[in-house]
């Protein structure tokens, strides 16, 4: 089946937080509800620095790649930070994934950014082979690189 992939707008904001809510749901994180996903992402999806690119296929969203800009010293560009990609389980292994994560470096490139930053949960390998096979490594001068995540009150933990 043919995959088209566009990008969403805030009219999109109930679709995109659906979409959202299955992927955490799918991975033992059914919170937020929806229903807050849909709220922010009605703010989000107009947003110059934040795209989410929609795949559909027959009218159906089946995926979407969610990108944040921000601004670096370290390029003249933004840097991009892939926040979001996820496809609906029953569209894997399809190209989907493949089309959505291309269509989120062309626009990043088109908007000047040099790099894509993504964070995958270790034991996730799944995940961590299909951005390799994209060109992305978890290495810097053959080291590994980490994602530390903490609370920004000091004392609090995740």
């Amino acid at each position: 089946m043919r995959t088209s992939i566009r990008r969403a707008r805030a009219a999109d904001s109930s679709l995109v937080a659906f979409l959202l809510h299955d992927f955490n749901t799918e991975f033992g994180d059914p919170d937020p509800a929806a229903a807050a996903f849909e709220s922010r992402f009605g703010t989000l999806l107009d947003r110059e620095d934040i795209v989410v690119h929609l795949a559909e296929q027959g009218g159906v969203a089946v995926g979407f790649a969610m990108v944040t800009l921000r601004p670096t010293p370290y390029f003249l560009g933004p840097l991009a930070q892939l926040e979001e990609l996820y496809v609906v389980p029953s569209r894997r292994s399809a190209g989907v994934g493949s089309a959505l994560l291309e269509s989120a470096r062309s626009y990043c490139s088109a908007a000047g950014a040099e790099e894509m930053q993504i964070n995958v949960d270790g034991p996730d390998l799944g995940a961590r082979r299909f951005y390799e096979r994209h060109g992305f490594s978890h290495l810097d001068d053959g080291e590994p690189m980490f994602c530390y995540v903490g609370s920004t009150r000091p004392g609090k933990g995740k």
